[in-house]
């Protein structure tokens, strides 16, 4: 029934909203705080959370405010991720795998509202991706990434690559870890059934970047690895394997960089 409901809400509402959006971006509405490009994502993303029968409960939401461009960096375990996040947040912009945003009318309108296309096998491009991403944050954006890269099957964090700690060091803006937790519950990987379940997200201490170098970005990847995985272990019960003493993960910058994180994995 939920299943049903979701995804109905998805047909529904997709293509009303996105058409909303392209025709007020061609009639150049202004894009500010408060605008549809701000409150459209969140309504979409709302409408399917409630139609799912989830309950969020969040953590540390005082921290949000006052809103500032910031890199919000979280575990990746389902699809609802997404919507839970989408549902709360205010200019933001997701960055996501590319093929995602070539959906007629909604990757339009994804791209116009704040999404980042993330190629997955293409360096050039990904380096390309994150300089947008930057531009997005110099424009008032924050913008959400899973430095997992990809969904995980369970909750255990697993190591994380190194792009979204380097544009946020370029950016001079905070990381701030996000936890979350339940959504494997309502969607696990590799399932389209949708359960009712009860979602927790923990918006977590953020981690300042001003003044900090390219050479940083393992000691901030590594902070934010460790605010999460204490997090997940504390209020849940999740044991992290720790990733290696000398690294989140270190598997060469040019392999960081050709399978950048993303959304959508």
């Amino acid at each position: 029934m939920r299943t049903a409901l979701a995804l109905l809400t998805i047909v529904l509402v997709t293509p009303v909203l996105a058409v909303v959006v392209i025709v007020a971006a061609l009639l150049r509405v202004p894009d500010r705080p408060g605008s549809i490009f701000d409150w459209a994502p969140r309504l979409w993303a709302g409408l399917v959370v409630r139609a799912a029968g989830v309950r969020l409960v969040l953590h540390g939401e005082e921290r949000l405010q006052p809103f500032r461009p910031r890199v919000l960096a979280m575990n990746h375990v389902s699809w609802f991720d997404i919507f839970a996040l989408a549902s709360i947040l205010q200019r933001y912009g997701f960055v996501a795998k590319a093929g995602l945003l070539r959906i007629p009318l909604f990757g339009r309108a994804s791209r116009i509202t704040g999404a980042i296309a993330m190629p997955r096998e293409n360096r050039k491009a990904a380096f390309a991706a994150y300089e947008h991403a930057a531009v997005r944050i110099r424009e008032g954006r924050s913008v959400v990434v899973c430095p997992e890269g990809t969904r995980g099957s369970t909750y255990a964090l697993r190591p994380f690559k190194k792009g979204p700690f380097v544009l946020a060091i370029a950016a001079g803006v905070p990381v701030m870890p996000v936890a979350v937790y339940g959504t494997r519950e309502v969607q696990p990987r590799g399932s389209f059934r949708i359960r009712a379940g009860k979602v927790h997200v923990h918006f977590l201490d953020p981690i300042e970047t001003a003044g900090l170098a390219y050479d940083d970005r393992d000691a901030v990847a590594r902070r934010c690895w460790i605010a999460i995985a204490e997090a997940l272990r504390a209020h849940h019960g999740v044991d992290s394997p720790a990733p290696p003493a000398d690294r989140v993960r270190r598997d060469g910058d040019q392999r960081d960089a050709g399978r950048p994180a993303a959304i959508g994995g």
